[in-house]
């Protein structure tokens, strides 16, 4: 299977490479990724791309790479070297109101091969739209926008990967749509899609981890138990204000019957989630964050280091302080920025004790980046963080620097 989307995507750019001979035949799609003109909803399509001539497929996509020295209790395993990430795009415009389009996605050096986006969009109306196929679920606002280079930080956020499944994607359809107003614009979308399995509560982390079902690659080939994974968003975006999305995803993740026969009693997962980005006039401060809820019916049988209740999320402050032609690149910028973030993978308190559960963590991330164009970006980050046991033991420090390069191409 990955031998086969990698000959794929290698004979696409093959064809790339060859046509280069004429330059005339390509013309690259400029857009500026770190403009929030459009929603999240759009994130998908919003990606420069490369179109060779008059063939009707475009591609396109992004890479990232960093170095980290992090340490732990003053406890340090050096220096590290990463390629967390070689993303490839395909699109192609089928018919005027029939797109296609496909992510995949090179995780640890080729180590991982993932297909994350391939869907066929079919245009009714603005705001009656059919899409199919391997749909990214749209909880939240991270999970829709999370390329490398739209973003100031060489770590995803840690609610959106260690507690939401980033880059969460399931097959199925569903319909979407948006509608402007003058200065006013609204979206909505709505899938049906496979879901979740056991392992969010059965897994080598020991507690409730939504993200364990993603090593599960059935899921693109049916459903765990035959029940839908229902993902429901509506955002609501003013020009000069900003947008403000809010999303549910739900549905029962558990095996509960086979060939007939009852097991369990159906047990559901449901997330909750705001999001909210919004830039300041006149210094063109930009603020962009979320936070989710999640409730999860666990087995009255399992301990109570699985939580039923996790909540966290994330806000990024960013900052242009100049913006002018540096070193030869037009229109550079430079930014100063700063993440806060939390996650409580177990909410509650102890049922013996009335003590608080712990299981969580905080973060803060200060950061300064280059932009020497839109879609190009050089981070230098510094992670600070604690994260606390189950039982409320003195949290662990975490710290170090990051260095990191994210580009589309």
């Amino acid at each position: 299977m990955k031998l086969t989307i990698l000959t794929i995507y290698l004979s696409l750019f093959t064809l790339v490479l060859y046509g280069q001979v004429d330059s005339s035949l390509f013309k690259r799609t400029a857009i500026d990724t770190t403009l929030a003109k459009g929603m999240n909803m759009d994130a998908v399509y919003n990606r420069p791309f490369l179109n060779m001539g008059k063939l009707p497929v475009s591609l396109g996509g992004y890479m990232e790479a960093d170095y980290q020295y992090m340490g732990e209790d003053g406890i340090t395993e050096g220096h590290t070297f990463r390629i967390p990430r070689m993303t490839l795009f395909v699109a192609s415009s089928i018919h005027r109101k029939i797109k296609f389009l496909s992510e995949i996605e090179f995780e640890e050096g080729g180590e991982e091969v993932a297909i994350e986006f391939a869907a066929i969009d079919f245009n009714f109306h603005p705001m009656l739209n059919l899409r199919g196929g391997v749909i990214m679920n749209p909880i939240g606002a991270f999970n829709q926008n999370h390329d490398g280079p739209k973003w100031e930080f060489v770590d995803r956020p840690v609610a959106a990967t260690q507690m939401l499944s980033a880059t969460w994607s399931n097959v199925g359809f569903g319909l979407y749509g948006k509608q402007y107003l003058k200065n006013w614009a609204f979206g909505y979308e709505v899938y049906l899609t496979n879901g979740f399995d056991d392992t969010i509560i059965s897994n080598a982390e020991n507690k409730t981890f939504l993200p364990s079902s993603k090593t599960n690659k059935e899921r693109f080939e049916e459903s765990n138990n035959g029940e839908p994974l229902v993902t429901a968003k509506m955002a609501l975006r003013q020009n000069s204000i900003g947008e403000i999305g809010i999303s549910y995803m739900g549905g029962v993740y558990n095996t509960y019957q086979d060939d007939g026969i009852i097991l369990d009693v159906k047990r559901r997962l449901d997330v909750f989630a705001i999001d909210f980005n919004t830039t300041l006039p006149t210094l063109n401060t930009y603020f962009v964050g979320e936070w989710a809820w999640v409730w999860v019916n666990v087995p009255s049988s399992f301990t109570q280091q699985y939580g039923n209740k996790q909540q966290g999320g994330f806000i990024d402050i960013v900052q242009p302080i100049l913006r002018r032609n540096i070193f030869g690149f037009d229109k550079a910028i430079i930014n100063i920025a700063c993440r806060l973030e939390y996650v409580d993978w177990n909410v509650g308190n102890f049922k013996e004790t009335g003590d608080s559960i712990g299981d969580h963590l905080w973060a803060i991330v200060p950061a300064l980046s280059f932009r020497p164009n839109a879609q190009t970006v050089i981070m230098f980050n510094y992670r600070y963080m604690q994260q606390t046991d189950i039982l409320g033991n003195p949290a662990a420090k975490i710290g170090g620097i990051q260095l990191g390069i994210a580009s589309y191409f």
